[in-house]
Parts: structure tokens; C-alpha cells; sequence
């Protein structure tokens, strides 16, 4: 069975990297997210990536420090993800580049839209780092952005739950995981799949989001081929 999706995003979170350790990376960790991303491929479907960077740096708990440098250093912690990613997959005998939203040319290729869509078109797979480039919005707002601006089908948000639940499932025993919302449902109750700017990006150009655990890497597969995991909201 191929792929059911032609175009994907997928967003990894920067403590999914770091594995149990919780903090840098972890190198057993993304070769075993790398091999389901070159299964991906090989179904058949076009892989780009973003990459958050909460395994060494997140701006948002930074005290007093002023928030756009908190942003920037944030962005230059996504790099060093997608850099790892991309040298991982390469091993692996796939071809992966990436593009960075900040000019840093002697590392990565900055971020051009028409580039990064001939490179999917070659079967390469692109990793997207700093975010948007600009403070004050997520990893996840980039992903959304990103997805609408490559035409990607769907979001593939890679969290550390098996799903989107009405209350933490941590914290609560009885909550009641959801198979399928509106982007709507999302945002009017807020259930924080995503930031409410990237929920209301994916809402107004109708991007599907399917969130689902990653402490299971074979999930990227089983969800590239269609099976029912997570929850997917359309």
C-alpha cells in the first residue's frame, strides 16, 4: 500500500530529537525518525519538515530577557535540529536539504518557495529551520505557513500523546480522546493542537492537521498509508 498523500509536512518538536535525555539530541532517536521518514518516501510521498527547537532553547521561558533575542536564539536552535535531520537522512541514503528563513549561507540554503517545491518534485526532502524568521510566532505557525506556501496536503503534528483529548490526559484519567474535529472546534475550544495563529492559518486555507504520537515512530508510515491513528482535524 503507497502513500494515500502526495505532498506532506511534518512537524517534529525539538524534545521528540532529545528522546528520554529531554535536553540536546539524541542521535538513536532521529536515525529511528529518519528510517520512517525514507519509508515515506519510498510510498511514494513528498516529505518536507519543520523542526522546533525546545531541546536547547524555548524563547518563551527565557525571564526577562528581551523576547526577540529569545526568538532569534530560538531559531538558530531549529537549525542545529534540521541539521542533524538532514545529515541523519542523508546516511540513510536520502537526499535532504534545508532552507532556513534567516540568511546563513555557508550552512543551509535560505528558505525560496519555488526552490523548496522543485526540490519535493525530486524526491529530496526539505527541512525548514528559524521558524518564520520572525519573533513572536511558533514552529507550528511556520508549519502551517509553510504547508499552505508548498501546497502540502496535510500537517502531520508529531507530539508526544496519541491524539487531541477535551482535557489533559495526564492530569485527567477520564479525558475523552477526539478521532476527528473542525478546525473550528479547535479554535472555539481552544485545544491547543496547534497555537491559535497556526490553527486559524490551517482554518482559513483548509489544511488538514492529523496529530498523533510519535513515541511510535512507525505512526509516520501508518499514517503516509491512511490508517486510522490520532486525531485528524479537517
Amino acid at each position: 500500500m503507497g502513500s494515500v498523500y502526495k505532498r506532506i509536512l511534518l512537524k517534529l518538536s525539538g524534545e521528540v530529537l532529545a528522546g528520554e535525555k529531554g535536553t540536546g539530541i539524541d542521535f538513536n532517536k532521529v536515525e529511528e525518525v529518519c528510517k520512517r521518514i525514507k519509508t515515506v518516501t519510498e510510498l511514494g510521498a513528498q516529505v518536507a519538515i519543520v523542526v522546533g527547537g525546545g531541546n536547547f532553547w524555548r524563547g518563551r521561558s527565557s525571564g526577562n530577557m528581551d523576547r526577540v533575542k529569545a526568538d532569534h536564539m530560538g531559531m538558530l536552535a531549529t537549525t542545529i535540529n534540521s541539521l542533524a535531520l538532514s545529515d541523519t537522512l542523508i546516511q540513510l541514503g536520502v537526499d535532504a536539504r534545508v532552507q532556513t528563513a534567516i540568511e546563513m549561507r555557508q550552512v543551509a540554503e535560505p528558505y525560496i518557495r519555488n526552490k523548496a517545491i522543485r526540490h519535493l518534485e525530486k524526491g529530496r526532502v526539505i527541512i525548514f529551520g528559524c521558524g518564520t524568521g520572525n519573533p513572536f510566532f511558533s514552529t507550528d505557525t511556520a508549519a502551517a505557513l509553510r504547508a499552505v506556501e508548498i501546497g502540502a496536503d496535510v500537517i502531520f503534528k508529531a507530539t508526544n500523546v496519541d491524539g487531541v483529548y477535551d482535557s489533559d490526559p495526564k492530569l485527567n484519567p477520564d479525558a475523552v480522546k477526539y478521532d476527528t474535529l473542525t478546525h473550528h472546534d479547535v479554535l472555539a475550544n481552544e485545544l491547543h493542537v496547534m497555537d491559535s495563529t497556526a490553527a486559524s492559518l490551517c482554518m482559513d486555507n483548509k489544511v488538514k492537521i492529523l496529530v498523533f504520537n510519535l513515541n511510535d515512530p512507525d505512526n509516520i508510515v501508518k499514517a503516509v498509508k491512511g490508517e486510522t491513528i490520532g486525531t485528524l482535524v479537517e
